[in-house]
């Protein structure tokens, strides 16, 4: 039993030994009654096994397990460890493995979240940072440290689907003693197996495509056994992100459909890139399956299909991106991604790249050649595509209101959503 279609459906789960149910039930208990005493309960909980009993569901609970079991099947790992959300399980890897005195280096663009964290924060517990482009690898090389322990990658990067090349960043960061940590939320297992090319580390916001329904935050990391249950023995428990069984029962019933909503997703995605490419009002289209994308030869080698997610950006710029976020009838005006519902949000540069703290006036000017003035990021749903390409078409082709910027455009942003 290989084939992800399978495993999407069976990994983690059988039918209950005393009902006959096929679902998983939900284990709501957050304890559970102790082994005897002759065990050593906490050693076993933490570090010697996977399948140690279940003590506290913020280390361990069934349907959590189920979950663990189901993810790491889909991304060939020797195990998972489960978040309440994605940035908890980044919290929760770089806690765990970097101390003050180490080496990051990072994505210089990648969820936001992360960056900041990254950039804001972990220098003031004394973690040297370096954000470069991961998708050259040559200025990865070029930020080696005798002291770097990670390299962090987020491939596609968020919002602006630049691909790093997984296989290069792993003997990189491999051959300087360090550990790879790829971000593969926007590809998901099956458009992306970083494992299988070396990374370390993969993590997730199962919030995303692996959940798919929009209504459950969670996180993962997936590795190998000794690792992640360091993760599971240290962070997990001191950092407290510990996911709720209701939200990992609802993941586990997204993982179900997984691999032919994301079928979908890289069918509509090309479709709609290709319609984006040619219109009139668009003057910058990114999308992997693109063959106009910078990084288009490495992601046909890297990954399976290309996702759901495209940026793009507008003539118009922000007084057609308002335009756009009034127009649209089937898509919404909101943040998150890789739910059936497809989804916009424009990231004004001046807001998003050039107000950053962190970034350098080279980081700034790497970006600014993906962004312009500003990036239309869509996450491409479940509808029919020829419905999404008749909405965009119409949303593009409306009128611009003049005098659409300044203050009172952003205050117009803010009421779609920002």
């Amino acid at each position: 039993m290989d084939e992800l279609e399978t495993l999407a459906i069976h990994a983690g789960e059988e039918a209950d030994p005393s009902t006959g149910a096929l679902r998983l039930p939900l284990h709501m208990a957050t304890t559970f009654k102790l082994p005897p005493f002759g065990i050593k309960l906490f050693d076993a909980l933490t570090m010697e096994s996977a399948r140690a009993p279940h003590a506290y569901t913020r280390w361990s609970n069934p349907t959590l397990r189920a979950l663990e079991d189901r993810l790491s099947a889909l991304e060939g790992a020797q195990a998972a460890v489960v978040t309440a959300t994605g940035m908890a399980a980044v919290s929760a890897l770089v806690f765990t493995f970097l101390s003050s005195g180490d080496h990051l280096i990072a994505s210089e663009v990648c969820y936001a979240g992360s960056v900041e964290l990254f950039a804001l924060h972990l220098p003031r517990f004394g973690i040297q940072v370096t954000l470069v482009d991961t998708s050259d690898a040559e200025q990865v090389r070029a930020a080696l440290r005798p002291n770097t322990r990670m390299i962090y990658a987020e491939t596609p990067a968020n919002p602006i689907t630049r691909i790093a090349d997984i296989a290069a960043l792993a003997q990189i960061a491999h051959g300087a003693g360090a550990r790879l940590a790829i971000d593969s939320t926007w590809a998901g297992p099956v458009n992306q197996r970083p494992l299988a090319l070396g990374a370390d580390f993969v993590v997730h916001s199962l919030t995303k495509y692996l959940n798919g329904h929009g209504d459950a935050l969670g996180g993962a990391v997936l590795g190998h056994l000794d690792d992640i249950q360091r993760i599971r023995k240290e962070m997990l428990v001191h950092l407290g992100g510990a996911l709720s069984p209701f939200n990992a029962w609802l993941i586990l019933r997204g993982l179900i459909t997984l691999p032919m909503r994301c079928e979908r997703h890289n069918a509509s995605g090309l479709e709609i890139a290709r319609f984006l490419e040619a219109h009139p009002k668009v003057s910058r289209v990114f999308y992997p399956g693109l063959e106009s994308h910078p990084h288009h030869e490495l992601a046909k080698r890297q990954m399976s299909g290309f996702g759901g997610m495209i940026s793009f950006q507008l003539k118009g710029r922000l007084g057609a991106a308002i335009t756009l976020a009034e127009k649209v009838r089937l898509f919404s005006y909101a943040t998150s991604l890789g739910h059936a519902h497809s989804l916009l949000f424009y990231y004004p540069t001046d807001l998003y790249v050039d107000a950053a703290p962190y970034l350098s006036s080279e980081h700034k000017r790497r970006i600014h050649e993906w962004t312009g003035q500003g990036i239309v990021r869509a996450s491409i749903g479940l509808e029919n595509v020829n419905d999404l390409i008749a909405d965009l078409d119409q949303a593009l082709n409306a009128r611009t209101l003049k005098g659409l910027a300044g203050p009172a455009a952003y205050g117009l942003l803010k009421r779609f959503g920002k």
